[in-house]
């Protein structure tokens, strides 16, 4: 894994896409938004994800990509993740408010 990416393992395990997730991975290229995204505020927005399926924006070479709007404390932030076939994480590519979105 590239230094450039921080790894949490989650306190309790979440369902997304029907696979048990223990890990989320945060891309450091959502450090661009940091007046507004944190890595917690990050972890907060994939523990909503529980329990549900979505549909791939894309898919290449093992990976299904995913963008997903999250309304959380008042507003909705889009979060453009990623799931790798055969694994247990979600990885986070970039979160930012999205401020056209009510």
């Amino acid at each position: 894994m590239s230094e450039s990416r921080r790894s949490y393992t989650l306190e309790q395990m979440i369902v997304v896409n029907e696979l048990q997730i223990t890990e989320v991975v945060i891309d450091s290229h959502v450090d661009k938004h940091s007046d507004h995204i944190s890595d917690e505020l990050i972890l907060s927005l994939v523990k909503l994800l529980d329990g549900n399926n979505y549909i791939p924006a894309s898919e290449k070479e093992g990976f299904s990509y995913f963008v997903t709007n999250i309304k959380e404390q008042g507003h909705v932030y889009r979060v453009v993740w990623l799931q790798e076939e055969g694994c247990l994480y979600i990885g986070v590519i970039t979160a930012f408010r999205d401020k056209g979105a009510k």
